[in-house]
């Protein structure tokens, strides 16, 4: 039966047969002294939640460890995390003095391909951090995407997605990471012109957009007339016009724009998709008066 999502795990790099020389079996298990473990320096995982940890750590200080990490003795005596180090972490924290930790025999190379597996793997890393952990699989471990998608047990378009949104710009990827939009908005953002993805990022935030609107928004923005839309944008108005379609937005849910013409006049332009949206326009005037 074919396994779901990540479920492949380290046994897509390293094999299932026991034999297998680049990842022998768990050679023990052993009480290590905090003290004595390090976090693996080329750890994927550069954010960890405080109030989360904290959490951990109560809980540990009651029950203790239930899972134990996995380590790498290192040339110099001490213990290389290769999975737990938020086990690791949480512990320091409940003053704990020794650590349970299955100790494993594999090269520096496996290591590093061990740790970053082991982090994509997770359930609480955002797409950002799954996204930077496939790259590096890529650079570092020398994967094609076709590779990485067999290694991970995704396949090869969830790759591809997840790789695309290192294309977009920091600060796409910054609300991606801070859970301001979902992975599905990021991707409507991506396909839109490089010049207008800012600009779909704060209407997506700001006016709290679905994916189904991000992507009618980027439709939109794609079937303008691309001279228009330029020579709207260069053309400078007062800051008066801007207030006015922000105190506009939270009643409509489509683009809403300002054309102004030579002779001082203009039009307020309030997008629409079907008549529902007209009905839930009414709606909310109605709620208002």
């Amino acid at each position: 039966m074919k396994q779901k999502g990540l479920g492949r795990g380290l046994d897509a790099i390293f094999g299932s047969d026991p034999i297998d020389a680049r990842l022998k079996p768990m050679s023990q298990m052993a009480e290590i002294a905090i003290g004595d473990i390090i976090p693996n320096p080329t750890q994927p995982r550069t954010q960890f939640d405080e109030e989360a940890l904290d959490e951990l750590a109560d809980s540990i200080r009651q029950l203790g460890v239930i899972q134990p990490v996995t380590v790498k003795k290192a040339a110099d005596g001490k213990y290389v995390i290769i999975s737990g180090e938020r086990r690791w972490r949480a512990a320091q924290r409940a003053d704990l003095e020794t650590l349970p930790a299955y100790i494993r025999e594999v090269d520096d190379e496996n290591l590093h391909a061990m740790a970053l597996v082991e982090n994509i793997q997770r359930q609480d890393l955002n797409a950002i951090e799954i996204a930077l952990g496939m790259q590096r699989l890529i650079d570092e471990c020398h994967l094609t995407q076709d590779a990485l998608s067999e290694k991970v047990g995704k396949k090869r378009s969830s790759v591809s997605n997840y790789l695309r949104l290192l294309k977009l710009p920091d600060e796409v990827q910054l609300a991606l990471k801070e859970g301001l939009i979902s992975m599905g908005h990021a991707k409507a953002i991506a396909g839109a012109p490089a010049e207008e993805q800012l600009r779909v990022l704060k209407r997506c935030v700001k006016k709290g957009l679905s994916v189904r609107q991000a992507e009618e928004l980027v439709r939109s923005l794609a079937e303008a007339p691309a001279k228009g839309a330029t020579a709207a944008e260069d053309e400078e108005y007062p800051e008066s016009y801007s207030r006015l379609v922000e105190l506009l937005e939270p009643c409509f849910s489509q683009e809403i724009a300002i054309k102004r013409s030579k002779n001082g006049g203009g039009r307020i332009v309030i997008g629409f998709n079907d008549d529902k949206d007209i009905e839930r326009f009414i709606e909310r005037f109605t709620k208002r008066s």
